[in-house]
């Protein structure tokens, strides 16, 4: 008898763990980085949708509440010389509820996105809200204008020393996990520098913001 209820206690046991193991693996994770766009991820934390026409301010919205966006440069690679080339990169523009609209980036030189801008720093970066749960509350399909998203076209170039800190901040504060990246991969400080902007959040085509009247919104 004494067999069998080892024999039981190990089955219980080996129940349990399994799962235990189950939860793990099908839960979401949680913080920056997880679904449901990290530190956004409770609806109660995601900060409402500014007036969609309030362009300049939705543009500002939209880039905050961002942890990753589409790069698309000019490839340097033989195969596809020229041609448009995109991919996706993390970025943060300042801590949540304290951005500056400054899409920052914290880059390779072995990133293939990175040799293209070493030959050519143009450069097209799309952000959508797709990425948090506002379209998926809503019902809104990712390619739908009503789920916001915007373009922001300009140059990348690497940030400078006085800028260093806040590159920094802005990038660790929202993704910590870079804080542990290879030294050796010779990572770098960069951001966008905008020259034109285009808002998708309504029917009827894109709205065009000035970089001025980006900057000049208050963000609360």
């Amino acid at each position: 008898m004494a067999w069998l209820a080892r024999g039981s206690a190990r089955a219980l046991l080996a129940a349990l763990l399994a799962s235990t193991l189950l939860a793990l693996l099908v839960s979401p994770a949680r913080g920056r980085g997880g679904r449901d766009h990290g530190d956004w991820d409770e609806a109660s934390l995601l900060p409402p949708l500014p007036p969609r026409e309030d362009a300049a301010r939705v543009a500002r919205f939209v880039t905050h509440v961002s942890d990753w966006g589409a790069l698309a440069t000019i490839s340097t690679l033989e195969a596809v010389r020229g041609r448009p080339f995109a991919d996706v990169l993390s970025l943060s523009d300042g801590p949540p509820g304290a951005g500056s609209g400054v899409p920052y980036f914290y880059l390779s030189p072995l990133q293939l996105s990175v040799n293209n801008l070493q030959e050519n720093p143009y450069a097209t970066l799309t952000m959508t809200l797709a990425q948090t749960n506002f379209c998926k509350k809503h019902g809104f399909d990712p390619q739908s204008p009503l789920c916001a998203h915007i373009i922001l076209s300009g140059t990348v170039t690497k940030v400078n020393e006085t800028e260093m800190d806040i590159a920094k901040h802005s990038l660790f504060i929202r993704h910590p996990e870079m804080k542990t990246w290879p030294s050796s991969h010779n990572w770098f400080f960069a951001k966008l520098n905008i020259t034109s902007i285009w808002v998708l959040d309504y029917f009827g085509g894109p709205k065009i913001v000035t970089p001025e009247e980006y900057y000049n919104v208050t963000v609360q």
